[in-house]
């Protein structure tokens, strides 16, 4: 019995540690960019977009050519998120005693 209970005591403190994560990738913003700077992504922890921020330059240039700026510039970003979410699942994880977690790239 007592087992279960050292079970579901680490199963209570993976549920607060995963809640304190996700609140932490919340508070998170990562900036993507792409052309030099031109083109600027801000994005929180959880993947949510707050910001797109285009250089005037770039308005008289063709829309093809800024659509795949603004693409560029997300994936960017999301992959900032997710080396982000990494380390701080890793910090998370630190604390228990778990069997190693993959690195996600």
């Amino acid at each position: 019995m007592r087992g279960l209970n050292d079970l579901f005591k680490q199963a209570t403190e993976l549920q607060a540690s995963m809640q304190k994560t996700q609140q932490e990738l919340g508070k998170k913003r990562l900036k993507g960019e792409s052309g030099g700077g031109l083109v600027k992504i801000i994005m929180t922890g959880r993947h949510e977009a707050l910001r797109v921020r285009i250089d005037d330059s770039l308005l008289g240039e063709d829309k093809e050519i800024l659509e795949d700026l603004i693409v560029a510039a997300i994936n960017d970003c999301v992959k900032r998120v997710e080396e982000a979410s990494a380390e701080v699942l890793e910090e998370a994880a630190s604390g228990l005693n778990l069997p190693d977690i993959p690195r996600f790239s």
